[in-house]
C-alpha cells in the first residue's frame, strides 16, 4: 500500500522505515528538511510542502500523523483542506480520546474518515515492531490492516495464552480494533497510565536495595534524625545490575521494562547521566481523570503520577512550608541538603 507520514522523529521516522521494508510505498513530511532528506534517501518520497506531500498521493490518500498532540488539530486544519472525500487520516500519537471523539465527527462532514492508533514500541519499534490499539470505522480499520499488519510485532516466539487458538482477531498479532471512534486512544492512554505505576514499583524497589547498606553509613545523633534502631540488620551492599539482571530469569516480575533497566544499571550504575527529572506527556494524567469520573480505584498509578511531579521539584513549595511549621511549632533547624 502507499502512505503518507507525517513527523519524523523518534518513532515516526522508525515507522517509515519498516514499512519500506514490509514493501509498502512511503511518501513522508517533516518541517525538518534533514530528516526528510534521511528517508528519501532510503526509498521514501519526500515532500517539500503539505501541498506536495498531498500530491505524490494517490487517492484515496492515506495520511498517517506521528506529531505532539497539542500540533494536530492545527495540523488537521490544514490538512483536511487539501484532501478529499474518502481519504483516510490515522493520528497515530498521544491524543487524548475526547479529541478523537470531536475530531472523527468535524472530518465525517467533510467525507474523510479518522482513526485513532495508540501506538506502542518506542525507538525499539523497528526491529521489535509496533503495538497498535485502533480505534474508529470497523471499513477504515479493514481497509489499512496491511499497514497495521507490517507495523505490528506479529506472534514471534511468545508463548500463545492458553485457549487462545480457539479465538479469533489479530490481538496476538500485537494490533487491536479496539472500538469506535477515541477506543484505541482510550486504551493507549490506560496502558500509559500502567506504565507509569510499573516504572515507579521498579524504582522504589531498586531504591530500597541501594539503601540497604543504612548500617553502615553514620548518622547524626540529635533531635531531627530519626534513629536506625537495628542498624546491624542494614548491612547489604547489593549489586544492582545483578539484581536486575537475575531478576529478568525465572522472576514473576520479569518485563521487557526490566530487560531495560537491567541494560541500564550495567552501562552505568550509578545512573550518572541522568538527574531523575522524570516527564509525563498527558496519558498518565488523563488515566487519573477517567478513573475519578468512573468511580474506579486507581491508587497505585496516582501515586506513581504524583512521583513524577515531585521529581521535577513540584513540591518544593510544600516542602519548604512543613520546614517552617516545624520551625514555628518547635524551633526545629532544618539539617543542610545532603546531610
Amino acid at each position: 500500500m502507499q502512505l503518507g507520514m507525517i513527523g519524523l522523529g523518534r518513532m515516526g521516522a522508525n515507522m517509515v522505515r519498516r514499512l519500506l521494508r514490509g514493501g509498502h510505498e512511503c511518501v513522508v513530511y517533516d518541517r525538518n528538511d534533514a530528516n526528510m532528506k534521511q528517508l528519501a534517501g532510503e526509498g521514501a518520497t519526500g515532500g517539500s510542502s503539505f501541498d506536495d506531500f498531498v500530491k505524490n498521493l494517490a487517492g484515496p490518500r492515506t495520511v498517517w500523523l506521528m506529531i505532539p498532540a497539542a500540533l494536530v488539530d492545527s495540523t488537521l486544519a490544514d490538512l483536511a483542506a487539501r484532501l478529499q472525500k474518502g481519504d483516510l487520516i490515522v493520528d497515530g500519537g498521544n491524543s487524548h480520546y475526547a479529541d478523537d471523539i470531536r475530531r472523527s465527527k468535524e472530518l465525517a462532514q467533510r467525507g474523510l474518515h479518522y482513526l485513532d492508533v495508540g501506538t506502542s514500541g518506542g525507538v525499539w519499534g523497528l526491529e521489535r515492531g509496533y503495538c497498535l490499539m485502533i480505534g474508529g470505522d470497523a471499513d477504515a480499520v479493514t481497509h489499512l490492516d496491511p499497514i497495521f499488519k507490517t507495523l505490528a510485532p506479529g506472534r514471534g516466539n511468545l508463548s500463545r495464552t492458553p485457549g487462545r487458538e480457539k479465538a479469533n482477531g489479530t490481538a496476538e498479532d500485537g494490533y487491536l480494533h479496539c472500538g469506535p471512534s477515541g477506543a484505541g486512544h482510550f486504551v493507549k492512554m490506560v496502558h500509559n497510565g500502567i506504565e507509569y505505576g510499573l516504572m515507579a514499583a521498579y524504582g522504589e524497589g531498586l531504591n530500597i536495595l541501594k539503601h540497604a547498606n543504612a548500617g553502615k553509613q553514620s548518622r547524626p545523633a540529635d533531635a531531627e534524625t530519626a534513629p536506625l534502631r537495628n542498624p546491624d540488620n542494614y548491612q547489604f551492599d547489593f549489586n544492582l545490575a545483578d539484581v536486575a539482571e537475575v531478576w529478568r530469569r525465572g522472576s514473576v516480575i520479569a518485563s521487557w521494562l526490566l530487560d531495560l533497566t537491567a541494560a541500564a544499571l550495567f552501562e552505568d550504575p550509578g545512573l550518572s547521566r541522568f538527574p531523575g527529572r522524570v516527564s509525563d506527556s498527558g496519558e498518565g494524567r488523563w488515566t487519573i481523570t477517567a478513573a475519578i469520573e468512573e468511580s474506579a480505584p486507581a491508587p497505585v498509578l496516582t501515586a506513581a503520577l504524583y512521583q513524577r511531579f515531585i521529581s521535577r521539584g513540584e513540591d518544593e513549595f510544600a516542602e519548604r512550608l512543613l520546614s517552617a511549621m516545624r520551625f514555628q511549632f518547635g524551633g526545629h533547624a532544618e539539617h543542610p541538603t545532603g546531610s
